[in-house]
């Protein structure tokens, strides 16, 4: 007989996997293929470059018509230097609460998706079910992508893509993007008896990061994004490293940083200003002194902006199933963007609070499990025509 877990279960089983991104997925990735092959489905790896991980993707239903994927991430943040009143892998109830590193973010999905496999396959599918988990999100919905460029080729593309990111299973029709970039400023190193002879470094990232505190500070003026929280593009930066010795002129500085924009903001506007900034007020006189003096930025990682289209079919599916008439927009990215822009239409709905992920002793509700199961019955009996 094939294995059967309640929602709770099953995230018990996932929640002991540790996925760290820096680590591998494969463990968990083996259990649910596994798990899936039991109600006799197959799962396709779409696995990375390195062969350390992979993404699953597997369908449930009638073929070559359309359908509906569940898209949800099988990594979690790391857990390092927080303070856990319990093992963070093994799940722990209290009070109507799951306690365990990606219970919110969002093992509890994935379980729920899980959970109703057998479900799914009993059901009199018209249209496919799909999963579709993805490993690296949490680093910049690194797997997803190689995933989505097979859509319509090597693996169907779905009508519809429900991702199910913690919103507490409200429908989430926009989100911000997110741009992280590393600036390197080299200068001259010198004997600090002798400032003049060399180009500070750092006196260089402090006037960049001024630059970058002068247009964050215009984008919050500009107010233009008033269904998010905060209503506008944020910058700031993020780290910084430089100089070798107090008595010595710093000749090296890094810094990361990263802005979080609201689809109204061209992505582009940030870094061309900050561009000309370096080009026009800093790099001058750092090259009167030394003519190889250089700053150079690049781009770290990009998750597009989410903007779901006026009259978007995975809006009206997800506004019926949840039983609501409200939208929202969150501040947060997924990998829905990377769907709207390979023309599949997405929704984010799924258990969970985000004021909960990331943390120390995250947790989910038992009842936004339960709520999210309701959900995915619903969308069985949508998918069968009823």
């Amino acid at each position: 007989m094939s294995d059967r877990y309640s929602p709770k279960e099953m995230l018990a089983r996932l929640v002991a996997f540790d996925t760290t991104s820096h680590k591998s997925n494969l463990p968990m990735a083996d259990f649910i293929e596994d798990y899936l092959a039991g109600h006799g489905i197959k799962a396709t790896r779409v696995v990375s470059a390195d062969g350390e991980k992979t993404n699953l993707f597997a369908s449930i239903g009638p073929e070559g018509v359309g359908g509906i994927a569940l898209s949800g991430h099988m990594d979690v943040v790391p857990v390092t230097g927080q303070s856990w009143s319990s093992d963070p892998f093994t799940q722990r109830e209290e009070a109507g609460k799951l306690y365990g590193r990606g219970t919110c973010d969002m093992k509890g999905f994935l379980a729920c998706a899980l959970a109703a496999v057998p479900d799914f396959a009993a059901a009199p599918l018209k249209h496919p079910i799909y999963l579709a988990f993805s490993h690296d999100e949490e680093v910049g919905c690194v797997g997803v992508r190689a995933m989505i460029e097979q859509l319509g080729q090597h693996l169907p593309r779905p009508a519809i893509v429900v991702v199910g990111e913690p919103t507490s299973m409200k429908v989430v029709d926009a989100h911000k993007g997110i741009h992280a970039f590393t600036t390197e400023f080299i200068g001259r190193a010198a004997h600090n008896s002798m400032p003049h002879l060399g180009v500070n470094a750092i006196e260089a990232a402090a006037q960049f990061i001024g630059e970058i505190d002068r247009i964050a500070a215009e984008l919050r003026r500009r107010d233009d994004g008033p269904r998010f929280d905060p209503p506008h593009t944020t910058l700031a930066v993020s780290t910084i490293a430089g100089g070798e010795a107090v008595n010595i002129v710093p000749g090296n500085c890094r810094i990361t940083w990263q802005f979080r924009n609201v689809p109204a903001t061209d992505p582009a506007e940030v870094p061309r200003r900050l561009e000309e900034f370096a080009e026009q007020k800093l790099l001058p006189a750092m090259r009167a002194i030394e003519p190889t003096a250089e700053i150079a930025t690049t781009k770290r990682n990009e998750v597009p902006s989410f903007n779901a289209k006026d009259g978007s079919s995975a809006i009206s599916l997800a506004l019926k199933l949840a039983k609501q008439n409200d939208l929202y927009a969150v501040s947060y990215g997924t990998e829905a963007g990377l769907f709207e822009a390979a023309e599949t239409p997405a929704v984010v709905c799924g258990p969970g609070n985000v004021a909960q992920a990331h943390i120390a002793d995250e947790f989910i509700e038992v009842s936004q499990l339960e709520e999210c199961s309701a959900f995915l019955e619903r969308l069985a009996q949508h998918a069968s025509g009823a």
